[in-house]
């Protein structure tokens, strides 16, 4: 098989070194040396899936905007399907961040686009039933399923979402044969791509811009309609006065990504806060935002991911093709909305570096495991979380140099669905044709036949750390709703304790979703940022 990560990739044209030599208003943090104010109608930090698709719809209406990314920029030209500088360039801490005891990793994008440009593409309608739980228990209004679907529809025009027409990988494969012949329920992902070369390195940027990211779409927009975009910039604090807030104080960083010195002072009409799940609370939390309730960056949630690995007589390489291309909703709500933890089936690309810290060993069995690699299958099983009262999440605190960590107990709860879905995920696998299958566990060996696992995983001691488990998905930490005791803003983004501020991402959420979150931030955060755009526009 030829080696897709040598592929020569040429005649596309970079999107940003055009945009910028023909002037688009880019500016370097590293290049910032003296202090600076600039002014707009709308600031907003971050450049994810908020924040890009805010920056779209404001400059659409004719508002000034300035955009702030903590990232470099990065676009097609740099994307060259290598993991440790993808990793090192392309994620935070260097794709090494965690929870604050370690005991769960999380990846999540650090560049101008955000998690959108290293994600795996899978865009899903966020369910009914957790938009009507939302309702119910946090008096989230005009969110139902009918409410957004116009905005589903939009957004899926806009960044060419659609099912996945080519077949699947044999990694992928492994769900339609295994539910097949169990009976189970499994589906088609629908995907953001635009022309897809269907190459599988979608978590190291897409070289080929096929992506439909917020890097190719909607920030080359708004930057066309005149916006700034000041990356390499840390926000530092919101400025305020009074119940107002009337700006924002950034850092500008350097190519170690430490201060340059400089303070630039940012003033705008409204400031809209897109960071994500751990990001978004840790401004507020450096800016000490009024919270009576002390609410910001509880209840945050990640989709705690478990993961089983096939061995395959016949070769998957599951490093090429669609990461996602194939999913089970069978054991989503199993048990109802509000009881035992239910969990999506998906599965997951392996390249040799991710492949080889998830795998585990040393020595000699490192080395085996990671040569038999083109015979390996991976599949996982995403936890919704948030829906019962022994599932609160975790909550979000600043380190003594003002970054976030991410407090998230493992409780037993968690743990019990982990249990559960390794035992579904390895008795998919053995119906999928494995020959030997593992789950994701320090302890658990290679199970030769479905009985034997089965056995074996009942007698496994399930508890944090000898668990393994890691997250792509953080929602929540700045809920929206009704209900003050739980929420911090209400269901348009507003902030409940200051004008002027808006908080336009994932982290909105009051429960995890049950689903790949990227569609439900663009559909709300088109919502929103429409309503404020209108607002400001009038």
């Amino acid at each position: 098989m030829q080696d897709l990560s040598a592929l020569p990739i040429s005649g596309i044209k970079d999107l940003w070194k055009t945009g910028i030599a023909e002037g688009w208003q880019a500016l370097n943090g590293q290049t910032i040396t003296e202090d600076r104010t600039l002014e707009a109608d709308v600031i907003i930090v971050g450049t994810g899936a908020g924040g890009g698709v805010s920056a779209e719809v404001l400059t659409e209406h004719g508002l000034k905007v300035i955009l702030l990314e903590a990232g470099q920029l990065r676009s097609s030209d740099d994307f060259i399907l290598d993991e440790g500088k993808a990793y090192h360039d392309l994620y935070q801490e260097g794709a090494m961040r965690a929870t604050k005891d370690a005991g769960m990793t999380i990846l999540q994008g650090r560049t101008v686009g955000g998690t959108t440009v290293v994600n795996w593409t899978s865009s899903f309608r966020t369910p009914r039933q957790t938009l009507d739980y939302w309702r119910d228990r946090f008096g989230v209004s005009d969110l139902d399923r009918e409410a957004l679907n116009p905005w589903f529809d939009r957004m899926e025009q806009r960044l060419n979402i659609s099912k996945w027409a080519m077949p699947p990988n044999a990694n992928n494969a492994v769900i339609k044969k295994g539910c097949e012949k169990l009976g189970w329920h499994w589906g088609i992902i629908p995907r953001n791509v635009s022309g897809c070369w269907n190459i599988g390195y979608c978590g190291m940027g897409c070289p080929t811009d096929a992506k439909q990211s917020m890097l190719v779409t909607t920030l080359p927009a708004a930057m066309k309609k005149g916006a700034t975009l000041l990356y390499s910039t840390r926000a530092e604090r919101l400025l305020m006065e009074g119940d107002q807030v009337v700006g924002v104080e950034a850092r500008p960083l350097n190519q170690a990504k430490e201060p340059t010195g400089a303070t630039l002072t940012l003033k705008a009409r409204a400031v809209v806060v897109s960071g994500g799940g751990i990001q978004s609370p840790a401004l507020l939390l450096r800016s000490e935002a009024p919270d009576p309730e002390k609410r910001i960056g509880k209840r945050t949630f990640l989709h705690p991911t478990s993961f089983t690995f096939g061995r395959y007589q016949e070769e998957v390489a599951p490093y090429y093709g669609a990461p996602q291309s194939l999913y089970s909703d069978e054991f989503i709500f199993k048990y109802g909305v509000d009881g035992p933890g239910g969990y999506k089936l998906e599965m997951m690309p392996l390249h040799p570096g991710l492949a080889s810290a998830l795998i585990g060993g040393t020595g000699e069995q490192a080395r085996q495991q990671i040569t038999g690699l083109p015979h390996l299958a991976a599949s996982i099983a995403l936890v919704r979380d948030g829906f019962h009262d022994h599932s609160e999440g975790g909550s979000v605190e600043l380190r003594d140099n003002g970054e976030p960590v991410l407090d998230y107990p493992v409780n037993g709860y968690l743990l019990e669905a982990v249990k559960r879905s390794h035992l579904t995920q390895v008795e998919m696998q053995f119906a999928a044709g494995a020959k030997a299958v593992r789950p994701g566990h320090s302890h658990a060996p290679y199970y030769r036949n479905w009985d034997e696992a089965r056995q074996g995983i009942e007698t496994l001691e399930y508890a944090p750390f000898i668990t393994s488990l890691g997250s792509a998905h953080v929602m929540g930490g700045c809920a929206m709703g009704d209900d003050e005791k739980h929420c911090l803003v209400n269901h348009d983004g507003s902030y409940k304790y200051l004008d002027n501020l808006y908080v336009i991402d994932g982290s909105v959420f009051p429960t995890s979703l049950g689903v790949n979150p990227q569609l439900s931030i663009y559909a709300i955060s088109a919502r929103n940022a429409t309503a404020l755009a209108e607002k400001l526009s009038a």
